[in-house]
């Protein structure tokens, strides 16, 4: 056939057009559903210790997020995003990682945070925005950010860490670092336009960024398939911007983990992203304002309960011998005790002085950042009945 110079392509003579249909990428699957392993598959190379330290991460995980809906529900945060049902998503990709690696969060990565070390009384004072906060009271809850961890603060609003991402991992290779950025997200914000900008420059000027969407079946309360769009999910995006791309799925912890690793590779030796596509399920609702049973169904959820990642990787740990169940239950009752001892002890400190409102603005507050917070301090003072935490520290208050 002829062949087009300029933009060298076969040429036809006949129309031809492609549809979703044209594209079809297969799941990459090792650990299947009952906890056994493929036939034909290879386990990664994950010693016993790595394997109990993603699965008591994932145990963790999954005591904090069930004890702070539950926290929530009684008044004591004001709002809670749990991962529930997609531990191993963040979890089996951060363990692929560098501790240098940049990881860059939606809002349901706090399994890739908690395996770098954030503490579980870290995690309390951030979500009761204490003094002890490392973000100083100044986000909502679940709003993570742990420079020594290498783990960006996470926003609020949608997609805004994808180009975020794509800018640092060129930074990162410029400076011929040796480290990738990787940056979670849910298929729902793969619907925003900072989406597509991010992909197409990262594909273009090959930096070394992993993006990882966590395909969860909802973006709120809108379905995935047939709502959100009409092609194969997202992973045939990554293909169309000239980038390499693998679907995995999201419960299973070695499939996220060979798969991370091997994009990591990609990332840092060749300067290839990558986008990786987990397909899981958000086994609670989309946040503690959200209630899920008006959208979904009692079966569906069922459904996917047998599909939960971390029963599926006990099971295996038990099968192998490096876990029993009474290991497990013990474990999962420790992690509990210390999840809610650190709860009690959070919400009892201070919340930080009002005088840090204004503090890292500027390197030395102005003149008008000063007046607006006398004026503030007036006004509470006015009505300390309406700030009690806050009302109490004023005038030579505790600091």
């Amino acid at each position: 056939m002829a062949q087009d110079k300029q933009h060298q392509l076969e040429i036809v003579t006949q129309p031809n057009f492609l549809d979703g249909s044209a594209l079809q990428i297969p799941m990459l699957q090792i650990l299947k559903e009952d906890g056994t392993v493929h036939k034909d598959a290879k386990v990664p190379d994950i010693d016993k210790d790595l394997a109990l330290k993603m699965f008591d991460t994932m145990q963790f995980i999954r005591i904090l997020d069930e004890r702070m809906i539950a926290a929530q529900r009684q008044g004591r945060i004001s709002f809670y995003l749990s991962s529930l049902g997609e531990e191993a998503a963040s979890i089996g990709s951060a363990a692929a990682l560098d501790d240098g690696d940049m990881i860059m969060g939606q809002y349901r990565e706090q399994g890739a945070l908690a395996y770098r070390g954030f503490t579980v009384e870290q995690f309390m004072n951030q979500l009761f925005s204490n003094e002890r906060d490392l973000g100083k009271g100044r986000q909502m809850p679940v709003h993570y950010g742990c420079a020594e961890l290498n783990f960006m603060t996470i926003a609020s609003p949608l997609a805004t860490q994808i180009p975020q991402a794509t800018g640092y991992a060129f930074g990162q290779k410029m400076d011929k670092s040796g480290k990738c950025t990787i940056c979670y997200f849910g298929e729902g914000a793969a619907s925003e336009g900072d989406f597509h900008a991010a992909l197409n420059m990262a594909a273009v000027y090959k930096v070394p960024a992993i993006f990882f969407c966590r395909n969860n079946g909802y973006a709120i309360s809108t379905p995935s398939q047939g709502e959100q769009y009409a092609g194969d999910g997202i992973a045939p995006r990554g293909v169309a911007y000239g980038m390499k791309t693998i679907r995995v799925d999201g419960n299973d912890i070695f499939a996220v983990y060979q798969a991370t690793q091997l994009a990591r590779k990609l990332a840092v030796e060749e300067n290839e992203p990558v986008l990786i596509e987990g397909m899981s399920y958000r086994m609670a609702g989309h946040s503690t304002s959200d209630d899920p049973t008006g959208y979904r169904t009692r079966d569906e959820e069922d459904a996917w309960r047998a599909k939960d990642p971390l029963a599926r990787f006990q099971t295996y740990l038990i099968k192998k011998k490096w876990l029993t169940e009474k290991e497990a239950e013990e474990n999962f009752a420790e992690k509990k005790a210390a999840v809610l001892a650190a709860l009690k002890d959070a919400e009892k400190i201070p919340v930080p002085h009002i005088d840090e409102l204004i503090n890292d603005v500027y390197d030395t507050p102005t003149k008008q950042l000063k007046e607006q917070l006398e004026e503030l301090k007036a006004h509470i003072r006015k009505y300390p009945e309406a700030y009690p935490k806050t009302a109490s520290r004023l005038d030579g208050g505790d600091k």
